[in-house]
């Protein structure tokens, strides 16, 4: 499949922003990410680790065998409607898995474009192509889904809301679940940081993809003595932002709208909420009325404290909440006192700082990083977080094991049957 997509990507990558309202690199780059996992996962399909353990019999071994579980069923969300089914998709195949993919509601040229690729890639190896299938539909869907005892693992990205209920049906019949949920996620700055750094890194990871991403920054935990010099270089960041705001199909558009009306409507709702609680909006905070679409402004809101309900809660748009810090354990006591536990990052030269950062008495996410932001995920690692996160892990490293079963088996090539443990028998 990578070989097929990589004669052009360009074509599928301009289905994306059609469907989901971003910009058109960020859409090849999607459809570039799946071709770089079908990559990843060839590679990988030769490198399957297994154990052989010594066994405390004589004339015995123990091994660890891996098999494939089955069919497995993947629900995906609108913002990333293509390079989340891929890392599922591909890892799932290599593991001699079938798969049924249900794509977002919204989504559906994405997942029917995928799906006949993916069919006529199979089919030209001579396999069927309903190895990889697709079901449109709602809630319905996925209810059906969740409950079905023939998919004995579900993957399922999308809210933590919807996610605590697909974990309690696949459970109740004693499935399997890779939960990819809500992240809250935060950049710590260090007295110490580049200031230029942390700008340039934050512009993106706040406001990239309209703050639709389930890795974009909605918190900036500054120190006190760089607080105002961030600050003012965000606000310029943004104001030279906002006229690469547009149709995401034409040139040099960087920010796009929001996915939907209900998504303007949150937009609003949480804005409203924040100056009511006392937070002052230091740039943005408006929808766009001026043109057509799901327009908002990338926002930045200061003057709440970090246990604030609204601050604690994550809006899925480009909203950042920026707040003050005497040190750096004050800041990841504030990174950490969130239910979600994604991504974070904290910007630093302070060598003990990033150990620390890094330690048990560190950031509680799935993905820690170190003077870069919090969006941008490599394939190579596994993806995913902690707490209300849902505990998966997709892409790289040894997420394969989620989509195999493992046996232990002990093989006896002597004549004698002594038991474990030293135990007689006899």
């Amino acid at each position: 499949m990578s070989t097929y997509s990589c004669t052009s990507p360009t074509p599928s990558g301009r289905i994306f922003p059609i469907s989901i309202e971003t910009s058109f690199p960020r859409g090849v780059g999607e459809v570039q990410e799946y071709v770089d996992i079908c990559d990843y996962a060839v590679g990988l399909s030769r490198m399957f680790e297994g154990k052989v353990i010594p066994s405390e019999r004589p004339n015995h071994t123990l091994l660890e065998m891996w098999n494939p579980l089955g069919t497995i069923g993947i629900i995906s969300a609108f913002n990333f409607p293509v390079a989340v089914y891929g890392w599922n998709n591909a890892l799932s195949m290599i593991c001699g898995n079938t798969m049924v993919w249900k794509g977002a509601p919204s989504t559906p040229l994405c997942s029917i474009a995928t799906t006949k690729i993916v069919a006529q890639v199979l089919e030209k190896n001579n396999l069927p192509g309903a190895i990889c299938s697709l079901v449109c539909g709602g809630a319905d869907v996925g209810s059906a889904m969740a409950n079905d005892p023939r998919l004995p693992l579900l993957s399922f990205t999308g809210s933590t809301r919807v996610g605590k209920q697909v974990a309690v049906a696949v459970q109740s019949r004693f499935g399997r679940n890779l939960l990819e949920l809500g992240g809250n996620n935060a950049i710590l700055v260090d007295e110490s940081a580049s200031v230029d750094l942390v700008v340039r890194a934050a512009l993106f990871a706040c406001a990239g993809t309209a703050g639709q991403r389930c890795t974009t920054t909605r918190r900036l935990i500054l120190h006190e003595k760089v607080y105002d010099s961030v600050l003012a270089g965000l606000i310029k960041a943004y104001e030279q932002l906002l006229p690469k705001m547009g149709d995401p199909l034409e040139a040099g558009v960087l920010l796009g709208p929001l996915h939907s009306k209900a998504a303007v409507d949150s937009f609003s709702a949480t804005i409203k909420e924040a100056v009511a609680l006392g937070g002052q909006v230091a740039f943005g905070g408006q929808v766009m009325t001026d043109r057509p679409g799901f327009f908002v402004q990338p926002t930045i809101i200061t003057g709440l404290k970090p246990n604030a309900s609204v601050v604690m809660n994550e809006c899925f748009a480009p909203i950042l909440y920026v707040l003050k810090c005497k040190d750096m354990d004050e800041a990841i006591a504030i990174n950490n006192s969130v239910d979600q536990g994604l991504s974070s990052s904290m910007f630093t030269q302070n060598l003990g700082q990033i150990f620390k950062w890094l330690g048990p008495k560190g950031s509680d996410c799935g993905i820690v990083n170190i003077n870069i932001p919090t969006s941008g995920a490599e394939i190579g690692g596994a993806f995913g977080g902690e707490k209300h996160t849902g505990g998966g892990r997709e892409s790289g490293s040894d997420s394969w094991k989620q989509y195999m079963r493992r046996s232990t088996c002990t093989i006896n090539y002597g004549q004698d049957l002594p038991l474990a443990q030293g135990i007689k028998f006899e």
